[in-house]
């Protein structure tokens, strides 16, 4: 037994992969719909936006902070895009998401200014950033919805691509959306990152302490502008993807989503002191998340009722994860 704690602390995917399985067994025995092609096809789709946006949180958590202007950074630079493709007549795929990034990666730096410089706290940073850019898109951009007719129609494509599709019951048919490809391959890619480079270890050293990072050689300000640039890239990526996936381009979008991805996130096993953590537990963790929720709506639970069930998430999580570090101490 204590072989199998050590090995549950050193790697904590494992008990969320665990808890991921057993989630799935009862949900599935409990309601056989749950198996259908079309619902695991949903679940994966439905993951996207939240794990792209988890691995944002990760890097931010990593470092031993906490990031809330996520979606507001999102939605602006989701909005900002569709609204400038509009106005200015074009379309297509790869420059709209480079813009969106880009917006994202100026207002990640932006984080990192005030976080780095300023020695201001992450939490009140990025509370005070998402909020003064969410006021701004509203007071000085516009609160209109942008709907399917006005989106850009190669959005709305690369969005509705599909990997392969299989016939349901009633000879319709239910897709894989490619986009949970793209999840994948971000996912691999900040993965790589972390785990073989350079810049990756200066993150989990920064958030083991930012004299003890210094003190071994790391670049304690260029680690926190990365940091933050990408995190704000991800998101402003997340958005503008989000808004292709919907079909819609809604400023008013994302309210209230921090408490979901910063719940994956813990759940999946990343420590809120920073330091450790990991991109297979944070899509374990979105995967889990997504499924309890989606299990909470096909058993008629009230929204109400969900985000009890939510914040108890997040406390248990949190719990867990303070045990942990308190036993790798002890």
């Amino acid at each position: 037994m204590s072989g199998l704690a050590n090995a549950l602390r050193r790697h904590p995917e494992l008990m969320v992969a665990a808890v991921l399985v057993l989630a799935v067994v009862v949900i599935g025995a409990v309601n056989p719909v749950f198996w259908q092609p079309s619902n695991i096809f949903s679940l994966l789709r439905a993951s996207v936006i939240s794990g792209i946006l988890a691995l944002a949180v990760l890097l931010v958590m990593l470092s031993g902070g906490i990031d809330v202007s996520f979606p507001a950074f999102a939605i602006a630079a989701m909005y900002l895009t569709v609204k400038a493709m509009i106005a200015w007549g074009f379309d297509g795929v790869v420059l709209p998401f480079l813009m969106a990034s880009g917006i994202g990666l100026c207002l990640g730096l932006v984080n990192a200014v005030f976080v780095h410089y300023f020695r201001m706290i992450p939490l009140i940073v990025t509370l005070g950033t998402g909020t003064a850019v969410r006021g701004f898109i509203l007071g000085a951009v516009g609160t209109s919805q942008i709907n399917i007719g006005q989106m850009p129609p190669d959005l709305i494509d690369f969005a509705r691509t599909e990997l392969f599709a299989v016939a349901r019951p009633d000879g319709s048919m239910a897709g894989l959306s490619a986009m949970v490809l793209v999840f994948a391959v971000i996912a691999l890619l900040v993965h790589l990152m972390l785990r073989h480079t350079m810049m990756g270890r200066s993150i989990y050293a920064l958030g083991g302490g930012e004299e003890a990072a210094r003190r071994v050689g790391f670049n304690v300000r260029r680690t926190t502008f990365f940091i933050y640039g990408l995190a704000g890239a991800l998101a402003g990526f997340a958005g503008l993807l989000h808004g292709a996936m919907i079909w819609t381009a809604n400023p008013r979008d994302m309210v209230g989503m921090e408490l979901d991805v910063i719940a994956a996130v813990v759940l999946g096993g990343a420590s809120i002191f920073g330091g450790r953590g990991t991109v297979i537990g944070a899509v374990l963790g979105v995967l889990t998340f997504v499924v309890i929720t989606n299990s909470l709506i096909i058993l008629g639970v009230d929204t109400t009722w969900q985000r009890i069930v939510v914040g108890l998430i997040v406390i248990a999580a949190t719990a867990v994860t303070a045990w942990r570090d308190r036993k790798r101490l002890a």
